[in-house]
């Protein structure tokens, strides 16, 4: 009989295995089920740390949150707009190293006070940049709804790098639009080159919140 001592199951336990499933299954078979199978325990084991399946999620997209702000410090010497590109670019950056990682990270709720720092970091500077609170609470949304939204039609396509989902050949939607010749064009400007579109559009809402300022 095997003297080896397993790790006691916890919400950590069980979040990181969900997450490490989640690349192999999606969120769609991403299943409590399928979890405890991970775990070698039986599924009703992971009720006492989980009351159903959103309630991992939001621990998972906490987990997925710590692991972000623990690969990337925040600068106290950066503006407003550096920051405001630093910190969406690297939730895309994270987000996109999980299958599904938008579509488990929108809509979760953090399960404790980990981003409270950064949170009251953040509004620090804008405020300390001249915003009211309500200005930097409306532009950062802003960004963040912009960059959810973005990674969810990006991974749509592109499950994780490398991947293509079938039916998005740019060449062949081109041939099947070929009577609609500016929408056959723009196949690739919205299924192709996914850092230079997100970095325009990033760009455009930083230029949009500068505008909206000097009007305010």
């Amino acid at each position: 009989m095997s003297t080896e001592r397993r790790a006691p199951l916890d919400r950590k336990r069980v979040a990181d295995t969900a997450l490490k499933l989640l690349n192999e299954v999606g969120l769609e078979g991403l299943t409590l089920r399928a979890i405890a199978k991970e775990l070698d325990v039986k599924a009703p084991a992971l009720y006492w740390h989980f009351k159903d399946k959103q309630a991992l999620l939001d621990e998972m997209a906490t987990e997925m949150y710590r692991r972000m702000v623990a690969s990337a410090a925040l600068d106290p010497a950066d503006s407003w707009q550096e920051r405001m590109l630093k910190a969406n670019r690297g939730l895309r950056a994270a987000l996109l190293s999980y299958r599904d990682g938008a579509r488990v990270y929108s809509g979760s709720r953090f399960t404790g006070t980990d981003h409270a720092r950064e949170m009251e970091s953040n509004l620090r500077l804008f405020t300390a940049s001249g915003f009211t609170l309500a200005q930097t609470v409306r532009a950062n949304s802003t960004a963040y709804s912009y960059t959810i939204g973005f990674v969810i039609e990006e991974q749509g396509v592109k499950p994780l790098p490398g991947e293509r989902r079938e039916g998005y050949d740019v060449q062949e939607r081109a041939r099947l639009l070929a009577e609609f010749p500016l929408a056959a064009a723009a196949g690739a400007e919205i299924f192709e080159d996914y850092d230079r579109h997100f970095e325009e559009g990033l760009a455009l809402i930083v230029a949009g919140v500068e505008s909206w300022t000097r009007l305010g």
